[in-house]
């Protein structure tokens, strides 16, 4: 398992959004509601890359088991901090620790960005907030009814920090 940062996602966008696809249809809140088609997904892809997202990849062989996005605030008052987005692990590779790998590498990338301060959000009750905490975020707060899933309930989320 290597973790790779894209630089260019025209050869990778194809992985990419079947990536997205499987995940949001296999349940992750990452903005997007099941069924995700691949057309959406890629539309996706083309607006969510830019010169302030670091995308990091999880790539096994020449097959992406996994990402997350390090969105570098540009504002003049937070150029210190960036939100950590949409880590996914495709489901046929978690349980493999690449999810952590991923996480690991981004607070990396993140110094290396000269970034102080990290935040992000997850549903509360995943997963995700056992890895987020094992890894050192402080939880700030919840808050109730934040995003719809699939089942059509409004589920809270949790705000994380991290100092680096």
């Amino acid at each position: 398992m290597q973790i790779e940062e894209v630089k260019s996602i025209t050869e990778e966008i194809d992985q990419l959004a079947g990536l997205l696809v499987e995940v949001v249809n296999d349940g992750a809140s990452i903005g997007f509601l099941p069924p995700l088609n691949q057309v959406q997904a890629k539309e996706y892809w083309q607006t969510a890359f830019s010169p302030s997202v670091i995308l990091l990849i999880a790539r096994q062989n020449d097959e992406i088991a996994g990402s997350v996005q390090i969105a570098l605030c540009t504002k003049p008052n937070g150029r210190h901090r960036a939100e950590i987005c949409k880590l996914m692990t495709a489901p046929a590779f978690r349980r493999q620790g690449i999810a952590r790998l991923l996480m690991q590498q981004a607070l990396q990338r993140a110094k290396q960005a000269s970034r102080s301060l990290l935040v992000l959000d997850t549903r509360e009750g995943d997963p995700s907030n056992l890895l987020y905490t094992s890894l050192g975020f402080r939880e700030a707060g919840r808050i109730p009814a934040y995003a719809e899933s699939a089942n059509g309930e409004l589920d809270a989320t949790v705000f994380y920090y991290q100092y680096l």
